[in-house]
């Protein structure tokens, strides 16, 4: 399952991304955009994310995963469009010259850090 691979190097980069002053504050969550092409399976994603977090600084983090859907660009008409099929022409003039504009993402959006108690 590349699920592992990808939370692991999810954790990874997290970890890292994480300012010097603030290494030990807690991770609360780490915020994705994962792209409906990516063939990624987000509750395999969450699980594997969990497994590898386990006794780090993201430890009890949540992954929140916005999927993102497939968007194209006719390069014939220009026109745009959301693929909701399997079908890669254009939904206007049915060329098959089309563009994909979104949907291959795989992306940490942001990292919180949770506020200490004072």
């Amino acid at each position: 399952m590349h699920e592992m691979g990808i939370a692991m190097q999810i954790a990874e980069i997290a970890v890292a991304s994480i300012p010097e002053e603030l290494q030990h504050s807690r991770v609360k969550r780490v915020n994705l955009k994962v792209g409906k092409l990516s063939a990624v399976v987000t509750d395999s994603l969450r699980f594997c994310f969990e497994v590898v977090t386990r006794e780090t600084p993201l430890e009890g983090a949540v992954l929140a995963v916005e999927e993102i859907p497939v968007t194209a660009r006719c390069k014939d008409c220009r026109h745009e469009w959301t693929i909701d099929s399997p079908v890669f022409s254009c939904s206007r003039c049915s060329s098959g010259a089309v563009e994909l504009l979104s949907g291959r993402e795989l992306d940490i959006e942001s990292i919180e850090i949770a506020e200490e108690d004072g």
